[in-house]
């Protein structure tokens, strides 16, 4: 099993920037996609971005954030950060990191992704 923890989440004003961060934990040898995903009230839950194998070179991202949120991570600490800036109302939403034991195919399928935190929330005032 693995376990995932997020934090960082919180209130910010439109164009402010938060950082997120996803401690993962456990069984994570075999782990080398991490994602995040948001859900707004109401809504599906979106992929927002992905990071293949800890690189900073192997990232994707949901066309909605690219150029405004960059995904990094620290194999480590078994920890994978979304640095968000520019921040929009529309951003505002329960943010989930996900760990994946895939490494190829499409990232932004939520299926494809076995392991879940708990979500931390993120609002983003006008």
């Amino acid at each position: 099993q693995v376990q995932l923890v997020e934090s960082g989440g919180g209130l910010v004003q439109a164009g402010g920037s938060l950082r997120l961060s996803c401690a993962a934990s456990g069984r994570t040898l075999n782990i080398y996609a991490m994602g995040w995903f948001r859900q707004a009230p109401g809504k599906e839950r979106d992929f927002v971005a992905a990071i293949i194998s800890w690189s900073d070179s192997n990232t994707y991202y949901a066309d909605s954030v690219k150029g405004r949120f960059t995904i990094s991570g620290d194999n480590a600490k078994n920890t994978v950060y979304l640095q968000m800036n520019s921040l929009k109302p529309e951003d505002t939403a329960v943010y989930y990191c996900a760990a994946g034991r895939f490494y190829s195919g499409t990232y932004s399928y939520s299926s494809r992704y076995e392991y879940w935190g708990q979500g931390t929330q993120v609002t983003v005032s006008s």
